[in-house]
């Protein structure tokens, strides 16, 4: 489902997006006694280091019937600079070492969440963790009961029991970082004589890109939570304005984080997603993500069994705990085909380095829907020619995937994203269900792009700037489809 090559469609995107969201989440649960932040204090805690998944991107509907990886250890350290050789690392799974863990990251989950539980529990001196690493075995070598043939990670395709290898960069090795930045809080504290859960979020099918040689590369995303494992899922059902159980809808839980567009409007962030099974149901667990303490936001989208897009629907203010109850899809009289309910955004991304010649980079592109001055991101549709997804990343390349062709010393990528031609209902949440109302028939979009390096297992933003949001899209046409060009410079 990823496709592309040089300049090709990768992660989250089958032909065009992959179903965002499988989460490796390792649930650190600690018994401290005393601590410090930002330092080791006295007093020893308990470590147990467990694996949970609200899979999203699993057949039938996804690309993937399994993600399989094998966990070689987990480390943490109380610095929020040591680098792989410094002091002060504590090895949170020493067994792993000796008998690494293979885990499906789309396996069944048990009641908890979880997956499975890596080693045995140990005893960790207390203190505030502001850096985690996960270490994942090289494709070389023997590891017992493996599910992947030859290699030690690997991608199966639906409808497809061979195992495709999963390549992994060296610092997949050295240990996959979650530094400071990307943990809510900043660290994570171990109190003393409370018991404290971490959870780790491998957003494992948004970190899974096909290059051009057909080959699968791991480029995660990764962050990390304190977390309580009885309180923090959220759950509803999603029905069509007739009280039709609507299956294979993507319900994405998003929050502002602070940024704003260039007039003036916050912007909703993507944070986790699942999809709807048969009966209109989902469940997020455990939910990791964002500022938990704050109220969320969330995005549904989908479609009929004829193919015809919803109107996306937002229901603002949900808490974590609470149930989102019914969440009603609306479809148009007038956009009745599959065609016609589908706008189609096209455009050229470009990037140059600091000396103005072409410079590759992968770029991950989402589309924002502008409702009520607020920036919601709206998680791709599944359409003839997509499946639905939190985005679509692209590697660029000095050769054009097609036209036009790149600008004279750029490299570039044409990129193709579809979304809903009808525009957003939205509502606030309330215990008696949220009441959706549409603003606007025709939605007002632009396209979100963030750059990052390419060849390497930690995205690392690396243009100046690193975001690039475009202008309004001036969508025409029956369907409807519009262009935003997003040019990145001074790249590295």
């Amino acid at each position: 489902m990823c496709k592309g090559n040089g300049g090709t469609l990768k992660p989250l995107i089958w032909k065009l997006s992959l179903v965002f969201g499988s989460l490796l989440v390792v649930s650190l649960v600690l018994v401290a006694c005393s601590s410090m932040t930002g330092s080791t204090a006295s007093g020893m805690s308990k470590v147990t280091v467990s694996l949970s998944d609200p899979a999203t991107c699993q057949a039938p509907s996804g690309p993937f019937s399994a993600v399989w990886v094998t966990v070689t250890d987990v480390s943490a350290n109380t610095s929020a600079t040591a680098g792989d050789s410094d002091s002060g690392w504590v090895d949170l799974t020493p067994n792993l070492s000796k008998s690494p863990a293979q885990v499906n990251l789309l396996g069944q989950s048990n009641a908890q969440c979880f997956l499975a539980t890596l080693g045995d529990p140990l005893e960790l001196q207390a203190g505030n963790y502001q850096q985690i690493r996960i270490k994942l075995a090289p494709n070389s070598g023997t590891v017992f009961g493996n599910n992947c043939g030859s290699a030690n990670n690997c991608v199966i395709l639906n409808g497809d029991s061979t195992p495709h290898t999963l390549q992994l960069s060296s610092e997949a090795q050295t240990g996959l970082k979650i530094p400071s930045g990307q943990i809510a809080g900043g660290g994570f504290n171990v109190a003393a004589g409370k018991t404290e859960d971490l959870d780790i979020d491998f957003n494992t099918c948004m970190s899974i890109l096909q290059e051009g040689n057909g080959q699968f590369r791991l480029k995660p995303v990764l962050h990390a939570a304190e977390v309580t494992t009885t309180s923090v899922s959220m759950n509803g059902t999603v029905l069509d304005a007739a009280g039709h159980a609507v299956a294979g809808a993507v319900v994405a839980i998003e929050q502002p984080d602070g940024s704003k567009d260039a007039d003036g409007n916050p912007i909703d962030r993507f944070l986790v997603a699942t999809t709807t099974d048969a009966s209109g149901n989902w469940v997020i667990c455990p939910v990791t993500e964002g500022d938990p303490s704050k109220p969320y936001d969330l995005v549904v989208v989908g479609s009929t069994s004829d193919g015809v897009l919803f109107a996306p629907s937002v229901v603002t203010g949900i808490n974590v705990g609470s149930t989102a109850g019914t969440v009603t899809l609306n479809a148009s009289t007038t956009l009745n085909t599959a065609a016609l309910s589908t706008a189609t955004i096209t455009g050229q991304i470009t990037s140059t380095n600091a000396t103005n010649t072409g410079q590759a980079i992968d770029v991950n592109l989402s589309v924002l829907e502008t409702i009520n001055k607020v920036d919601y991101t709206i998680p791709l549709s599944a359409t003839a020619t997509q499946t639905a997804g939190a985005g679509l990343t692209v590697t660029t390349a000095a050769t054009a995937n097609g036209t036009p062709a790149c600008p004279t010393n750029t490299d570039c990528y044409n990129y193709t994203l579809q979304t809903e031609a009808n525009g957003a209902y939205i509502g606030a949440w309330s215990a008696n269900g949220a009441t959706l109302a549409q603003p606007v028939a025709v939605p007002v979009y632009s396209v979100d792009g963030n750059a990052s390096t390419t060849g390497t297992s930690t995205p690392t933003a690396n243009c100046t700037p690193s975001e690039q949001i475009s202008s309004a899209i001036a969508l025409t046409g029956s369907p409807l489809a519009g262009t935003a060009n997003l040019a990145f410079k001074s790249c590295q």
